[in-house]
C-alpha cells in the first residue's frame, strides 16, 4: 500500500506543488519548550514564495493565547498567515450555544483562557449539564485511567464529554504526557457521549478553507507529525499530506536525532495505521 510514500529531505522539494500550507504545531514546529533547528526559516521562505502560511493545533486553548506562547519561543507572528485551535473551534461553539450550560471543566488551570472564551458557567461536577475536557488535571502526573470513577459518576447522569484536545499524547520536551483525547476515549469505552473539535475531524479543516476559498484543496498540503490526527485528518478533508517523523512517532520508524529514519519501517507502520501520506520528512526544514 505504502510503496508510493517518498522521502525527502525539505519542504523545498514539493514547495511548488502548493499555495497552501498547513502545519501541526506540537512535534512539528516545536516540542512545547522550544523551536526546532529549520522550523521557523522553513515558514519564512514559504511566505517569502508566496505560499499562504497556516498553523492549524489541536491545542485546548483559543488561538490568541497560542500565538503568544509561540512569540515568546521565537516563531513570530509574521512568519504565518492564521492560526486556529481546537480549543478556539471548542470556545466559539459553547459560547454560540443559548442559553450557556453549566460545564465542568476537567483539565489545568492553565487552560482557564479557553473557559473565558466560552462565556458558560463552571460549575461543579454534581451541578453541571456537561463536561468540558482541556487535558488532565496534572498531566505531568495523571492518567486518564485515574478518572475513570469520577467519570463512570458522569455517565450515569448522562453528561455529555466536549473535548477540546482529541491528541491522545503530546511530546513536552523529550518526555510524552498524556492530552484530552485520552480522557475522550476512555469516556467513550465506558458507553459516554463524546464531541470532539480539530483535527482529524473535517469541520476544523473546513473553518480553514471557507478562509482561503481562492485556494482548492488539491493546492493545499498539512504538515503534521500525528498519523492518528494531521494524516488522518488531511485525508479526510480531501488534501495531500506530508509526515514529520521525528514527532510522536520516532520510535516506531527508528527515527534518530541526526535525522535518519527507517524508511522501511515507516512505510510499514503507516500502512498499519491505514494512512499514506505523499512524503515523509525527518523534521520541518526547507
Amino acid at each position: 500500500m505504502n510503496k508510493s510514500i517518498v522521502t525527502v529531505g525539505g519542504i523545498s522539494e514539493v514547495a511548488a506543488d502548493y499555495d497552501l500550507f498547513i502545519f501541526d504545531l506540537w512535534g512539528v514546529v516545536h516540542d512545547g519548550v522550544t523551536v526546532y533547528p529549520g522550523a521557523a526559516d522553513c515558514l519564512r521562505r514559504l511566505r517569502q514564495m508566496g505560499a499562504r502560511v497556516v498553523l492549524l493545533s489541536n491545542a485546548p486553548r483559543p488561538s490568541n493565547s497560542v500565538a503568544g506562547h509561540l512569540a515568546e519561543m521565537g516563531v513570530a507572528s509574521d512568519l504565518y498567515d492564521w492560526l486556529l485551535t481546537s480549543g478556539e473551534a471548542t470556545a466559539n461553539s459553547l459560547a454560540a450555544l443559548d442559553p450557556r450550560p453549566a460545564y465542568f471543566h476537567l483539565g489545568p488551570v492553565r487552560n482557564q483562557s479557553t473557559l473565558d472564551a466560552c462565556r458558560g458557567r463552571e460549575v461543579a461536577l454534581d451541578e453541571a449539564e456537561l463536561i468540558l475536557c482541556t487535558g488532565l488535571f496534572d498531566d505531568e502526573v495523571d492518567q486518564a485511567a485515574d478518572y475513570r470513577n469520577m467519570l463512570q459518576g458522569a455517565i450515569e447522569r448522562d453528561l455529555p464529554l466536549i473535548c477540546a484536545n482529541p491528541d491522545l499524547v503530546v511530546m513536552r520536551g523529550a518526555e510524552m504526557v498524556p492530552c484530552a483525547g485520552a480522557v475522550a476515549t476512555l469516556y467513550e469505552a465506558l458507553g459516554g457521549e463524546v464531541r470532539r473539535f480539530g483535527k482529524p475531524y473535517p469541520e476544523i479543516f473546513d473553518l480553514l478553507f471557507a478562509a482561503s476559498p481562492h485556494i482548492p484543496r488539491d493546492r493545499a498540503v498539512m504538515v503534521g507529525d500525528g498519523l492518528a490526527t494531521d494524516i488522518q485528518g488531511a485525508r479526510r478533508a480531501g488534501i495531500d499530506a506530508i509526515w514529520i517523523t521525528g514527532g510522536i512517532h520516532a520510535d516506531d520508524v527508528g527515527w534518530c536525532p541526526d535525522g535518519r529514519f527507517d524508511a522501511g519501517r515507516m512505510r510499514r507502520f503507516a500502512e498499519q495505521s491505514g494512512e499514506r501520506p505523499r512524503a515523509a520528512l525527518a523534521s520541518l526544514r526547507w
